[in-house]
């Protein structure tokens, strides 16, 4: 159950309007590392957690503050347009070049379709996809991701403070930049905590099959690159989880063959000279009964 209170979890004034960035504000709606994302990421790992206690706790407080995020977004990005000259006609646009500006700035679905307020996309106007969250069910993979998408929303909040100068904008910015700050410290910290627990101890995701995989794949790491300078870094050196330690290897070989693919059925008629022999088995969804089976000897 969630409840909603008409406070903001931080105050959204702008000083004055400015369509342009609200069009650029977009971007930490809807965007790939915007609010939506982490806030769907986030009530989707809660809900998949199965362990009720401290983690699941912790990731649905989190989640809920960022339901919050986006109504205090998408609030200023309401404010920003507000008195915003949507409507403007070509030819106050070509005779104020402000105006022009901003007109051609903005993004026309704000006024078209949202009839002036935000819209759930991200700056271009692509729309907001749920293919963006992570929520694996396995806390240290999600963790992982938590911690990189916090990261890239902070770069971004960032980025969109160096592009104004509204004092209100920025004061609410910077209450994002501090939450997006605790928010990385705390998925790092959960990490570490999931190792402390004995949850997952390698910090590798997932905790298991490490007897089945190929052993001597998993201690090197591959030269393939003009780069020189991959292998004086940490890495090299660093232990796996059964102790064994990773290498650096210099020059790689290819472990399998020629890559090739398989002769085309004649049906999907892919040009085609023959020299891969002919096909085993139909094409995927051709007809292959008994009566086709007939009709091909016959023809």
């Amino acid at each position: 159950m969630f409840r909603h209170t008409n406070q903001l979890q931080f105050e959204a004034k702008p000083e004055k309007p400015d369509a342009v960035y609200a069009h650029k504000l977009q971007e930490l709606i809807g965007g790939a590392y915007g609010e939506m994302t982490v806030t769907m990421q986030y009530l989707f790992q809660g809900w998949n957690c199965r362990m009720p206690g401290k983690y699941r706790d912790l990731i649905m407080d989190t989640a809920t503050e960022e339901i919050g995020h986006v109504e205090m977004i998408a609030t200023m990005v309401a404010r920003l347009l507000e008195g915003a000259p949507s409507t403007a006609t070509p030819d106050a646009a070509s005779s104020d070049p402000v105006v022009a500006a901003v007109v051609g700035g903005m993004d026309p679905q704000q006024a078209i379709i949202s009839g002036g307020g935000p819209l759930p996309a991200d700056s271009n106007g692509y729309p907001w996809n749920g293919r963006y969250i992570v929520a694996s069910g396995n806390l240290l993979a999600d963790f992982q991701a938590n911690a990189a998408a916090e990261a890239q929303g902070r770069l971004q909040a960032a980025r969109l403070y160096n592009m104004t100068d509204d004092p209100g904008v920025r004061a609410m910015l910077k209450f994002n930049l501090a939450r997006d700050s605790v928010h990385q410290q705390q998925w790092l910290a959960a990490i570490e905590e999931l190792e402390a627990d004995g949850l997952e101890p390698t910090r590798i995701a997932p905790n298991a099959l490490f007897d089945e995989e190929e052993s001597g794949d998993a201690y090197a790491i591959w030269h393939l690159s003009d780069g020189t300078a991959g292998a004086t870094g940490r890495w090299v050196g660093a232990p796996m989880p059964g102790g064994e330690q990773v290498t650096y290897l210099e020059d790689p070989v290819a472990q399998g063959g020629i890559a090739s693919t398989p002769p085309p059925d004649p049906k999907l008629y892919a040009t085609y000279d023959g020299g891969q022999g002919t096909p085993t088995s139909s094409a995927p969804g051709s007809k292959s009964g008994p009566m086709d089976k007939l009709k091909d000897k016959l023809t």
